[in-house]
């Protein structure tokens, strides 16, 4: 890979340096592990298929996903549904715990959404561009909700959820046209209005994450990210995903 070299500073560089790709070898075997990604394949079956190191392997899955997920989310427009589902916090590959181990996985110690939760807010539109958020522990705020999904609305959108009280204060505070569905009372949908769809995401995100036993609480944002992708179906070939993946940020 061709080198430069900076006139004022005489430091080194080449088209990967500064992106996720950085120092990662083995370029020959890059497209064949991308389709692994694009086929969601575990990481020691990644491993073997590739003839990789198993540890290698997973460091590849994050850093390629990493370097998908540089491109700019969308704009959503028009009719745009949000809602929030909820995986249990995990520490796994952690030394240090800051809680007493749970054996495989295990479930939280108290009923309903508390703090041992970490939020996966989800933002889809008619047109099915998604945006998703790992928003941190526990039910969602208002001050989360601007922070996350403030900027990736239109001005002009019709922004249905259901009745929490976040998505009240927070449509607003931005001033954005808002509708909420009871679902705690078994609505499931006023005419065009309903979140069938986002909840759709969520149904398929939880029963595509099965296949990796137990996912670390700080790469889930890779993995919303990587099966926002895969749902797009718009980066279906190994080429596609490297060219974004090389393509600077």
């Amino acid at each position: 890979m061709q080198r430069y070299r900076c006139v004022m500073c005489r430091r080194s560089f080449n088209a990967l340096t500064g992106t996720p790709l950085a120092r990662l070898r083995l370029r020959d075997k890059w497209l064949r592990y991308l389709q692994c990604l694009i086929e969601s394949t575990p990481v020691r079956s990644a491993a073997k298929r590739v003839a990789v190191a198993k540890s290698t392997s997973f460091r590849w899955r994050h850093r390629f996903v990493a370097a998908i997920l540089r491109a700019p989310r969308p704009q959503l427009s028009g009719i745009v549904e949000a809602d929030e589902t909820y995986h249990l916090e995990s520490q796994k590959g952690s030394r240090h715990l800051d809680r007493p181990p749970r054996k495989r996985g295990g479930k939280a110690s108290r009923r309903g959404i508390s703090s041992e939760l970490d939020c996966i807010l989800v933002a889809r539109d008619r047109n099915r561009q998604t945006c998703d958020f790992v928003t941190g522990r526990g039910p969602v705020s208002a001050g989360q909700l601007m922070k996350h999904l403030k900027p990736v609305l239109a001005p002009d959108v019709l922004l249905v959820t259901d009745a929490a009280k976040a998505y009240q204060a927070f449509a607003k505070q931005a001033g954005i046209t808002h509708e909420a569905i009871n679902v705690r009372a078994g609505i499931r949908a006023r005419g065009a209005l309903h979140i069938q769809g986002v909840n759709g995401w969520h149904g398929r995100f939880k029963t595509w994450l099965r296949r990796f036993n137990g996912v670390a609480s700080r790469y889930l944002a890779n993995y919303t990210g990587w099966l926002r992708v895969l749902d797009a179906a718009v980066l279906t070939t190994p080429r596609q995903w490297l060219r974004i993946a090389v393509a600077p940020a």
